[in-house]
């Protein structure tokens, strides 16, 4: 979630509302400058670097990072016949990349070339298509999924309240020392300690997705409720505190904390959609070797948890 997305305050499913005297146009869109050094690695090569990005936020999509031409290495980009139109912004441009005759995106880059007055910010501007590329990077440091939302933020708390996980009246967990994860746009998620489980109860699935800011994820079904359970078994340095713990979902499984029964709350599951792409773990395991896939590899990108 973030300022446009899932459930935030300019999505089309904003749980909160504007209190102004007029109604607000449905659609709105946002751009601001990243603040951030952001980089663009492609066919062993940085083809952009700036320090001037712009992040456009529009409803339902995730944040677009945006690139001066100036700050794109020269003659990578090819402009092509293929031209889309975008709902708010006009007509749309579409570039190959390319590095040399080994490395070519018949279409990793777009440019708005017609845009209305009002979104002038944009004039110009360069956005290279996520998957396309090799890898994007804040810094030395590589960003995934799509381009980082400063306006996504967890917390975790650490809670002594006494959360009861059961299904078919077997009781699968029953701890006093749950951790509470709070995501920006969602209803608390619980996470319980493995030696609070009954680990016999797990049936490991074999799927994986990856959570952009949280990491990779493993799946568990209990008994005849498929993929009812979720963890992180080497979270992000960020959120290092929930790695290995297992939450669970109430709409699947029966979860009580203090005796009251949690409900799955509207906008809670995560859609991996985006603008040009879709998250899945490709782009975070390392390339199949040639006897086979890695481990517990997911072959399509499913919901992603909280």
């Amino acid at each position: 979630m973030g300022l446009s997305w899932q459930q935030g305050p300019l999505s089309t499913g904003a749980i909160g509302r504007f209190l102004v005297p007029e109604p607000l146009p449905k659609r709105l869109l946002y751009v601001e400058p990243l603040r951030r050094r952001l980089r663009v690695r492609f066919g062993g090569s940085w083809i952009a670097d700036s320090e001037r990005v712009l992040l456009l936020f529009e409803p339902g999509r995730y944040p677009v990072a945006y690139f001066p031409e100036a700050d794109v290495s020269p003659h990578v980009l090819e402009p092509t016949e293929h031209i889309t139109q975008h709902a708010d912004l006009g007509p749309t441009s579409w570039y190959g990349v390319r590095v040399d005759e080994q490395h070519i995106a018949a279409r990793g880059a777009w440019r708005h070339t017609n845009l209305p007055a009002h979104a002038g910010d944009l004039q110009g501007l360069i956005a290279f298509a996520w998957r396309a590329m090799d890898a994007f990077y804040e810094e030395d440091e590589r960003i995934v999924g799509h381009a980082a939302d400063p306006y996504h933020r967890i917390d975790i708390r650490q809670a002594s309240r006494n959360l009861v996980v059961s299904h078919q009246g077997r009781v699968i967990a029953d701890t006093k020392r749950p951790l509470v994860l709070y995501e920006s746009g969602f209803a608390p998620r619980w996470y319980v300690p493995r030696a609070d489980i009954d680990e016999s109860a797990l049936i490991p699935v074999k799927l994986q997705t990856f959570c952009p800011y949280k990491g990779l994820c493993s799946y568990y079904s209990i008994g005849d409720a498929r993929q009812a359970a979720w963890s992180y078994p080497d979270a992000y340095p960020e959120v290092r505190r929930i790695s290995n713990f297992v939450s669970f979902e109430p709409d699947i499984v029966t979860v009580h904390l203090d005796g009251t029964q949690l409900r799955l709350e509207p906008g809670q599951l995560v859609v991996p959609h985006g603008p040009d792409r879709n998250l899945d773990i490709a782009e975070v395991v390392p390339e199949p070797t040639p006897g086979g896939q890695p481990a517990e590899a997911a072959t399509s990108p499913l919901h992603r948890r909280s």
